[in-house]
């Protein structure tokens, strides 16, 4: 294809690393190559800057801005610095999901530090300083994102209640377990890209974007080339302009390989 990456866009969750959070030496010798050749790597993630940065650390990206939080927060590393955050009021969603999902864990980001939490989140969900705090205090204040978890639902249950809750005024994203992001209005990940890419001059046409979930479509459908890992789900391959192979089988590799 007439293409050429001038930006690389990686997805965090299964595209750089597995559960383990490691990231492999063929990845990090494939980005390495990517920015030899000059050409800016860059995080479009879910988390949020303090899970984030447990990747981060483990490449050498350089001084550049990453997405986080689904597009809401962009932070440019190193040093650490908040470029924007948009945020709206949680109050309504909150009382709307408590309504329908009395028993679901409420989470809000607190950027640059961790999160306020309605209850302890399953262990290694969540990175960074947790505070359990009461529903008041988590939604008494605007955000930049909401997080909806029930370890004892299914994702399939949780598409059902984000059907029910009929959210409006907010964007959301289910993810691959009973977990539900929701984001202000109209911002997802190629939201978030897009301000970064306006920063520094790249247009949308000449990103090269890799993921895997749901929350990235919108990214793989804005990016110049949209690559989906082999494992995703069936309507985000099928939104994609190529599909590479697994996590296990070095996806991300492979497809980095074709460029660089």
């Amino acid at each position: 294809m007439d293409f050429t990456p001038r930006l690389v866009a990686l997805d965090v969750d299964g595209t750089l690393v597995d559960e383990s959070n490691i990231v492999t030496p063929e990845v990090r010798d494939a980005l390495a190559r990517v920015t030899a050749a000059g050409v800016p790597v860059i995080l479009s993630t879910g988390r949020s800057w303090a899970s984030a940065l447990t990747v981060i650390e483990q490449l050498d990206l350089g001084h550049v801005e990453h997405v986080c939080s689904n597009g809401a927060v962009t932070v440019r590393y190193p040093p650490f610095e908040v470029v924007d955050m948009l945020t709206f009021d949680p109050r309504p969603v909150v009382d709307r999901i408590l309504t329908e999902h009395p028993s679901a864990l409420l989470a809000v980001e607190v950027v640059g530090r961790g999160y306020r939490v309605t209850s302890e989140f399953p262990t290694g969900e969540l990175h960074g300083e947790i505070e359990v705090v009461d529903v008041d205090e988590l939604a008494g204040s605007d955000v930049t994102r909401v997080i909806v978890r029930d370890p004892n639902s299914s994702e399939d249950e949780f598409i059902a209640l984000a059907e029910r809750l009929g959210l409006e005024g907010v964007s959301y994203a289910i993810g691959y377990t009973a977990w539900l992001d929701i984001a202000p209005e109209d911002v997802d990940k190629a939201h978030g890209l897009e301000r970064v890419c306006a920063r520094v001059g790249v247009a949308a046409s000449d990103v090269l974007a890799v993921g895997d979930g749901r929350n990235g479509l919108e990214m793989l459908t804005w990016a110049g080339r949209g690559v989906a890992m082999g494992q995703a789900p069936a309507e985000v391959l099928a939104a994609a302009d190529a599909v590479t192979g697994t996590i296990d089988e070095q996806g991300l590799v492979t497809e980095l390989a074709r460029w660089f």
